[in-house]
Formats: C-alpha cells, structure tokens, sequence
C-alpha cells in the first residue's frame, strides 16, 4: 500500500509537470448544460433486473430541467432520475466527467448498467460514500443514445453537482490535474507554514498563539488537498478524503477562536471560549458517530455550517468592539481571515445552492493568510536583528564596565569566603537543633537540647543560658561555655520588672553588615543579650529563655573578615527560628491540655471521658477485672444558682470537684460531665466497694461548706447512681446508662444518697 502511494504521488508530479506543457485547448469538453429532464421517484425493474425507466416509456412524466440537481417539489422524496441524449462528436477513449453526486448513482446506457458509485439495497436506498469526481467510460456508439441516472440521497441536495461534461481519458486527467495545481501548492505552503509554527510553539512555550497558528495553517492545508480533485489520483479513497476534509474544516473556527482567546485573554473573552469549546466538541461527536456508522457523513456537515455561520458573526461582534486595541500584527492575521471567511461562506452558498455553481477560489484565502504569517514573521525577524545589533553595541560597552567591577567583586567574595563558609556551618547546626526540638513532646525536654546544643551555634562567641523560672520573675542558670578558668557566673538573675532589655543592630550595621563593631547595645558585663521567646495561647509573648553572648576583642577589631555584625545577625535570626519552633511544642502542649480539661474545675472532661471509659471497658473485659462507674449531681443546683448567683454556683461547683479530687485514688478517674454532673471511673472496683465510696463521698460533701466571697453560703448535697461490672451489667459498655439510671432513682427518692443499679 507504501508503494502504491509513492508510486501515485510521483505519477501526480509528472502530471503536474505536463500540465504546464500542455495548452488548455488539450482539455477541451463538450458541457452538458441542456436537454436534461428529471422524473421522481424510483423506477421497477423489469425481469431482466433492467429499470423500466430506462426503456423509453411514458415520455409525458418526464419534466425538462436546466441542470440535473435539486428539482422543484421533492417534498421529502429520495430517489429520482435524470436523463440526457448524449451528443455527437469525435473522441478517443470517451468518458462522462461528473465533478460530484449527491449522493450515490446508477448509470445506464441502452439497458445496460455502466457505472455506479455506491452501494443500492432492494429499497434503492444506500450509504453515503464520499464525494469524488466521476470518469464514466462510454461506447463508441454512444451519440444519440440517453443516458439515465438513477439518483439516492437523504442529502439537502440531490443530483449530480458542478460541472457534467463529456472528453477524453487522458485530458480529463490533464483537467483535473490543472484544477488541483493552485490548491497543491498553496496546501504545501500552508503545510510549511503550519510547521514552522508548531517549532516556534515548542521552543517558546509561553507564546500559545504560534500553536494555534500551527493548527489553523494545518487544517486549511488538509482541507485544501482533501479538497482537491487531484487527491483521488494520489490515494483514489473517497471516504478518506471526505473524513480529512471534514475533520479539518471542522477544526478552522476551533483554532481561530483559541487565537484570539489568547490575544483577549486579560479580557476574559467567556465568549469565544464558548466558540472553540462547542466547536471541539461538534467536531469530535460528528466525525465520531460517523465512523460509528451512526450517522453519515455528509449530514453532519448542514448543522455545522448553521453553526459556522453564528460563530462567525459572533467572533466579529467581539472582534469589531476591540479590534484598535490589536496589535498591528494582530489586526493584519485578522484581515487575512476575514478574506478566508468570506471565500468559506461564498463556497457555503455555492454547496448548498444559494449561489449558482461555480469554482470558488477557497486557497487564496489560505494563501492570503499564509503570507501574513511570512510577512510578519518577516517584519519580526528584521526588527529583531536591529535590536541585537543594538543591544551588542550596549553589551560591548557594558562589558568593559562590568569587567573592571567583576575583579573588584573578585576581591571582595575572596574575602567573604571564610564568612560564607562559617554561616553554612551555622546554618546547619541550627538545623539539626530545629530537627531535634520536633522530636520534643514538651517543653521541658526543650531545654536539655538547648543547653547542648546553643554552645555549637554561638561559637566562637563565649555565652551563657538562663531559663524562665517562677512566672518570669526569675532566670536559672542551665549552662554555659568558653568561660574555662573564670569566676563562675550568676546562677540566678532576679527579674522582677521583667528580663533585660534585648540587644539590637544598630541601623547602619543592617545597611552594611560589614562595619566594624562599635556602639552596639551590651548590658554591664559587656555582652549582649538575646531572648528567646514563645508564643502562648493564654500568656502571649513569654520569654522562656535569656542568651548572652560575648565578642572577642579580635573579633570587634576594624576590618576583621569575619563580620560581626553578620554574624549577630545570623544568630538573632536562629534564635528566632528557636522560638518558632518552641512555639509549635508550646501550642501543641496547651491544645493536649485543653482537648481533655475542663477549664473551671480542673477535672477531665467529657471528650476525656468518654475515650478513657471505652479503654477501661476493652481492658476490664479482656482481664477479666471488675469496673464500677459512679454518676454524681449535685442537688437543687439550679435553686442554688437562682438564690446566690452563677458566680456563687461555680464556686460549689470548684468546692465538689475538689472533694472528688481528693477522696478518690490515683488510679480513678474523675470528670466533669456536664453542667452540675460528675462521673468516677473506678477500675478493678467491685460493685459493693464503690457503693462504699459514694456513700463517704456523699458524707464528705454534705459536710463541706460551699464560701464565695468572703461568706459561707451554707452546704450542698449530692446523689449518686453506682453501676458495676460484671454484677450489674453483662457488658461494661452499658455502665453509663445503668448509672444514670441509678442517679436517677436517687434523685426520685428524695435525694442525697445513693443508689446501685
């Protein structure tokens, strides 16, 4: 198949060679433009298989018509038939030359079927199969005898289409060849252009608009050689040529509404997205349920034309109201298309004969756009070597001057290097000291990596480390370094008024890391201190820690090449990194707090609760343990409220918590439930010791006396519901219930005591 191609393609090019040898009086035909009559319908066969139509009878039904294609009254009719007399002449190799059929056709002579094109089923009905132009090969007695056509088409057009002609073999193919030559050579052109474009798109991938160039050139190209005549000589497939056309006229409008989505897109044109998207997906839904065999081909090309059509008003409404604001370059592709537009839509009308037939010259539109492209591309290339040619002459000049700041750059990073290097050493001890404090679960274990590791990250700088202690009234001593041989250092720092003032870089130093030391805020001892701060969900701002640090004299000399002040500035900015990291820990240890605390009691909670008691029920039923439960209400709390005020009530609240606090052991857990509700968790207790414990506990607060303000506002009582595992209950999940149930006969039977389930 490989071969065969080639082998056409090369026949095409010595054709086309010919064609310019060869005068055009070579190809001259006699048209058959008159004579010819039409009659609907389809026709019976006689028992030969021979159409009765074609024998001559009824002459009367038969109606003239000035060219066989669409006659008047079809009113839904499919089939109809066409004749003409064939005329005289003198010919070698005679054949009927049909420039296309809508949409398959029977050709008979003198009773005999010589042509057909398409496949007829015993309704006369067929499948569309492609448009290509016909060679019909005649007799040599062929003058003076009708021809018939018989004619299927569920088409908007019907008959035969274009030009009917008769000539001979050899300059029919010289003809086609003639035809197709403009349309060759402006597909190649495009083709070109069309390739040019897709490289631009791939080596400057932030300029779309070349791809969709590329697609637009490459569509027209497929459409103007699918198109032409002369594609049946390189590959004779009809369909395959009509799918290609199609697919790539399809495709136009979808590529140039991408275009100028692109060059509107600050402009946010939903519009013409709209345009392209709608047309993408007709494009593929069409030719998709064409190769399915659900529709045929030649249907879907009407509702795209109406489509095509509102498009194009569309995209001209948009484009008129901002076409000045285009660039020159812009409004030139514009132009270009307008001209091609305007050549599709006079084709339009032609195919769907609004206009008489005639061969619209649809390539010059492509070859107008083509030259556009090459002209700006052009104008481009010509502004861009003036533009290099000035840029060198500023780069020649530009070189010098940089050269000469190039060796005094030089000179001064030699002198940097050995501050580069300390800072990414110090950069990474502060890494590993970040890395470390992630691994901490509290702030305590914080400190422990501080006192190790700060030594690393201040040195060479001598220092020392306090912690806040006491609420901040006071800094402890945790570590310090580079002090071998000296007195020892304060172990405690009192900060009554609040930790010493914090050390900062003076305003020049920042505009010039490179000064020398000098002037710089110390404290008495002559170093400088550095806070190391956190932030608290309840406190805000603490300073959880005090670094001092000291400066060498060598260090604070002029003209040192290590930068102190660079190197104050590395650390001050890792101890606020420190802090960072410190005030995530701190975060993390409040939220733990407050997930699980009740903030006026001080007891667990509910969420508590409720986690501890599904873990107490897994282990107690695994260990074969016994578990009790005791719900606890403190009675007439509401009374207590409305007579000495919330403030008052939450003080009884804070007394009870207390007793319950206090009367249980270590390994019972008491929470708040809610409101004036409590609940104990007494795991291994068995049902009569936590009878025991409520009956005390009721004892001890009925005792207590509830104080606010400064007066005893008397006593409370409580009441108390006990459940137990395994005597009251078979599963230790259902010990909440039962002890409500429990606290609730309590509460009915008049209150302060205590009820077992």
């Amino acid at each position: 198949m490989q071969m065969l191609y080639s082998l056409n393609a090369v026949r095409l090019m010595l054709l086309i060679a010919l064609s310019f040898l060869v005068p055009s009086a070579a190809y001259a035909a006699v048209d058959l433009d008159e004579g010819w009559e039409y009659r609907w319908g389809d026709s019976p066969l006689t028992e030969e298989g021979v159409p009765e139509w074609t024998l001559g009878q009824a002459p009367w039904q038969w109606n003239a018509i000035s060219f066989p294609s669409n006659p008047p009254g079809r009113n839904g009719q499919e089939h109809v038939w066409y004749r003409i007399t064939l005329p005289e002449g003198e010919w070698q190799e005679p054949v009927l030359y049909i420039y296309s059929v809508d949409l398959i056709v029977q050709v008979w002579l003198d009773g005999e079927n010589i042509y057909q094109y398409g496949t007829f089923d015993d309704q006369g009905r067929g499948r569309f199969e492609g448009w290509p132009w016909h060679a019909i090969p005649l007799p040599e007695e062929f003058a003076g005898t009708p021809i018939y056509f018989r004619i299927f088409s569920d088409y908007t057009d019907i008959g035969l289409w274009g030009e009917v002609s008769i000539m001979e073999q050899p300059a029919l193919t010289l003809f086609i060849v003639k035809n197709s030559l403009e349309a060759l050579v402006i597909s190649g052109f495009s083709a070109l252009i069309a390739l040019l474009a897709m490289i631009f798109a791939l080596l400057q991938t932030e300029k779309k608009s070349f791809g969709s160039i590329a697609l637009f050139s490459l569509s027209s190209a497929v459409l103007l050689l699918s198109d032409s005549q002369a594609s049946q000589l390189i590959w004779n497939l009809p369909m395959m040529w009509d799918y290609l056309a199609a697919g790539s006229y399809y495709m136009l409008p979808v590529a140039m509404a991408l275009l100028l989505e692109q060059w509107f897109s600050d402009r946010r044109p939903w519009l013409i997205n709209l345009v392209w998207k709608i047309h993408l997906v007709y494009a593929v839904v069409a030719i998709g349920l064409a190769l399915m065999g659900v529709v045929d081909l030649s249907s879907t090309y009407p509702p795209f034309d109406a489509l095509l059509l509102a498009s194009l008003a569309t995209v001209t409404v948009v484009v008129v109201k901002r076409f000045r604001q285009l660039k020159i370059e812009q409004q030139i592709i514009l132009a270009a298309y307008g001209v091609f537009c305007s050549l599709l839509v006079v084709d339009m009308a032609v195919a769907h004969g609004i206009l008489p037939w005639g061969r619209v010259p649809v390539s010059w539109g492509t070859l107008v756009f083509s030259l556009a492209v090459v002209m700006i591309s052009l104008w481009h290339y010509a502004r861009t070597q003036q533009a290099l040619h000035r840029l060198n002459l500023s780069l020649e000049q530009q070189v010098t001057e940089r050269t000469q700041k190039a060796e005094s750059l030089a000179r001064r990073e030699q002198a940097r290097v050995r501050l580069l290097t300390f800072e990414n050493e110090k950069t990474r001890v502060l890494n590993d000291i970040n890395g470390e404090l992630q691994d901490c679960i509290s702030l305590n274990q914080t400190f422990h990596i501080l006192a190790r590791r700060l030594p690393d990250l201040c040195s060479p700088l001598r220092g020392r480390l306090y912690q806040r202690v006491e609420n901040g009234s006071a800094y402890e001593l945790l570590t310090r370094w580079g002090y071998a041989g000296e007195p020892e250092s304060p172990l405690r720092i009192e900060t009554p008024e609040g930790p010493p003032p914090h050390s900062q870089i003076p305003a020049r130093h920042v505009q010039d890391l490179d000064q020398s030391w000098s002037g710089w805020q110390k404290d008495e001892d002559e170093s400088l201190c550095l806070w190391i701060n956190l932030q608290s969900a309840t406190e805000g701002a603490v300073t959880m820690a005090l670094l001092f640090v000291e400066v060498p004299d060598e260090f604070a000399a002029d003209g040192t090449d290590y930068g102190v002040a660079r190197l104050f500035q590395t650390l001050s900015q890792g101890v606020q990194k420190i802090g960072i990291a410190l005030s995530s820990i701190s975060l993390r240890e409040e939220l733990q707090k407050y997930s699980y605390e009740d903030a006026l009691t001080g007891l667990k909670n509910r969420r508590y609760f409720d986690q501890l008691l599904e873990h107490e029920s897994a282990v107690a039923l695994r260990g074969d343990q016994p578990l009790s439960l005791l719900m606890v209400d403190i009675d007439h709390f509401k009374r207590f409220n409305d007579t000495h005020g919330h403030e008052a009530g939450d003080s009884a609240l804070k007394a009870v918590a207390g007793v319950l606090a206090r009367h249980f052991r270590d390994s019972d857990v008491v929470c708040r439930f809610g409101g004036e509700e409590f609940v104990i968790i007494m795991a291994g207790s068995t049902a009569k010791a936590a009878y025991d414990k409520a009956r005390e506990l009721a004892h001890a607060v009925r005792a207590m006396p509830v104080e606010h303000g400064g007066f005893e506002l008397g006593h409370v009582t409580i009441s108390v519901g006990v459940s137990s595992w395994p005597e009251c209950s078979d599963s230790p999940d259902s010990l909440l219930g039962l002890a409500d149930r429990a606290l609730y006969r309590a509460k009915e039977a008049g209150r302060d005591r205590v009820e077992i389930s």
